[in-house]
């Protein structure tokens, strides 16, 4: 088959959400060691802001699937002194099979990257979206509790892109339920919200986002948040702290929404701590958080499987 890119939910089918869930359980459950299914592959790596979890991931993913991996700094490529980036997708498609890319900026320069017949391009976390999380993240949460239908998610703090891509994936599972507690002016984009809204109610999801703590739910199995600022980033409101304290995950929340032990804690990560989260519930029993972001490397061996190979 012809390459596949990852640049947003909103292009993938239910059943590519599916298959990319079920193959980073396959190889994080040691059912497809030893296949080395892109021996002969090239991928680049170009991260133009700050990563740990994912960069390492996506590196560590292509080298264990067998694929020769270079990788690109933020000053690296000639379009810092004025080549297109129609000329470097021309260049590098006729070098690499994947370009895993981080930008601040939106997805308009990757779907021009993307505009080539030979390289494959993923999102790895732009403005609006961060899909290979949210992906990743069913995964994990499949793997805790042997499935995601009715199961109720509960994110609370900004509508960023985790939370986007979040609402975007769970909207095409069927019977799962996401509530949103996002402060006022710090919500998930409209066209995101409605978009997701619009999967929810083909598949048989929920998707429903308030901006106060008088819609916290009486239950939930999974409460998520994320760091209030993306590294690299700045609000305009000075103040904007004072509009997210409320959001603050913290023991006193977790017990009132835990349906029981049962109830787990996740994070994007990095975290601030007390800010988002407290310590206790980050290092707490119910925290998955660190076995999240050690899923990431399954996850991203899937999707740049899925991407190159067309599998």
């Amino acid at each position: 088959m012809s390459k596949r890119n990852l640049l947003s939910l909103i292009d993938m089918q239910a059943a590519d959400i599916a298959y990319i869930i079920e193959r980073t359980l396959q190889r994080k459950n040691g059912k497809l060691d030893g296949e080395r299914s892109l021996k002969g592959k090239a991928v680049g790596i170009h991260f133009r802001k700050t990563s740990t979890r994912t960069r390492s991931a996506f590196t560590l993913g292509a080298n264990k699937l067998g694929a020769s991996v270079i990788t690109y700094g933020p000053n690296d490529l000639q379009t810092n002194t004025g080549e297109t980036l129609q000329d470097t997708a021309h260049i590098l498609s006729g070098y690499i099979d994947a370009l895993v890319l981080r930008t601040a900026e939106s997805l308009d320069e990757m779907k021009i990257l993307a505009a080539q017949e030979n390289m494959s391009v993923i999102n790895a976390m732009s403005d609006k979206e961060h899909p290979t999380q949210a992906l990743s993240d069913l995964a994990t949460i499949q793997e805790h509790f042997g499935h995601l239908d009715d199961l109720h998610m509960l994110y609370l703090g900004e509508g960023n892109s985790t939370a986007a891509a979040l609402a975007l994936a769970i909207s095409r599972i069927p019977a799962m339920k996401l509530t949103l507690l996002t402060p006022k002016g710090y919500e998930l984009p409209e066209e995101m919200y409605k978009q997701a809204r619009v999967f929810a109610s083909k598949h048989g999801a929920s998707i429903e986002e308030y901006h106060t703590l008088d819609a916290l739910p009486g239950s939930a199995d999974i409460v998520y948040t994320t760091r209030w600022q993306t590294t690299g980033s700045s609000k305009a409101n000075p103040n904007w702290r004072e509009h997210f304290w409320p959001f603050s995950v913290t023991p006193t929340l977790m017990k009132r929404v835990a349906k029981s032990t049962r109830t787990i804690f996740m994070h994007d990560l990095p975290a601030v701590r007390n800010e988002e989260v407290a310590p206790e519930v980050l290092d707490g029993p119910q925290s998955i958080a660190f076995h999240q972001a050690h899923n990431k490397l399954f996850g991203a061996m899937a999707t740049l499987e899925w991407c190159i190979l067309g599998k």
